[in-house]
């Protein structure tokens, strides 16, 4: 099936993951919603790095590919045990990461909880602070697998809605529809309030402030899922940030704007 790769076990998990290229390693991390994994959201970017870097795309715990366990309890503090896990299995001590909307606060926490671990940080339509929930995540938590449903949740992503193939629909909603998938996201991201607004809460500023990676954040101006203002917060807080607002760009940068996000991200790294 397409977006199974190689295997590890890494914090009491089997663990799905891509790997290629050589040098120094560069992860890419996922972001959440219904159908993600590794490959959905890094499949077309691996081959523009795997030149200079050894670059690994894992399915974090709970998402794609890798197990996920009933009895576990799914938070910041496991999956950034679960990442570090992956590393020590690939005999990794330190890396980059380039991390999109969850993956991006993974890759925070990483770097608040184990500094020694980060290299640079890439931070892609990443949460922080608080925040209104958005249409794009009261949608993923309510989505009930179909492919019509794929296609209505995934028109609130984009800003070019012709990002939106019938292929890419088919291969998020097969990846949705297997059995406890979507049983498994309610457990990650915050339920939607009946009356009221839901607020959602990222890494504080008062966190944020101790991050000492070079980092570069990156984000779309007319993202619908993760508000710009999140990625100002990053950019404002972090000591050693600079911040890439993409024009007519909702939050799939990586896609959207393909053709500048790997020359912008080549050249920090390279830096």
């Amino acid at each position: 099936m397409e977006g199974i790769g190689k295997s590890l076990m890494a914090a009491d998990h089997k663990t799905n993951y891509h790997e290629s290229g050589e040098g120094a390693p560069l992860f890419l991390l996922h972001g959440s919603g219904p159908g993600v994994s590794g490959w959905t959201n890094w499949s077309k970017t691996i081959g523009q790095f795997d030149d200079k870097w050894r670059v690994i795309v894992p399915d974090i715990a709970g998402f794609g590919f890798t197990e996920f366990k009933e009895d576990s309890k799914y938070n910041i503090k496991l999956w950034v045990h679960h990442l570090i896990g992956i590393m020590d299995a690939l005999g990794i001590e330190k890396a980059s990461f380039v991390g999109n909307s969850f993956g991006g606060a993974l890759a925070i926490g990483l770097a608040l909880f184990d500094p020694s671990r980060v290299d640079k940080l890439i931070l892609l339509g990443t949460p922080a602070g608080e925040f209104v929930q958005t249409p794009g995540l009261r949608g993923a938590w309510t989505y009930e697998p179909s492919v019509e449903n794929m296609r209505s949740l995934l028109e609130l992503f984009p800003y070019d809605k012709s990002f939106i193939t019938d292929e890419l629909v088919k291969s998020r909603y097969e990846a949705s529809a297997r059995e406890g998938a979507q049983e498994a996201l309610r457990k990650l991201l915050p339920k939607p309030k009946d009356d009221g607004v839901t607020m959602v809460r990222g890494f504080p500023d008062t966190s944020l402030v101790n991050i000492q990676a070079p980092t570069l954040v990156v984000h779309g101006r007319e993202d619908n899922v993760v508000p710009p203002e999140c990625g100002l917060l990053l950019a404002k807080t972090i000591p050693n940030a600079d911040l890439y607002l993409f024009g007519q760009c909702g939050h799939w940068v990586q896609t959207e704007q393909s053709e500048k996000f790997v020359s912008i991200v080549r050249q920090f790294l390279e830096a």
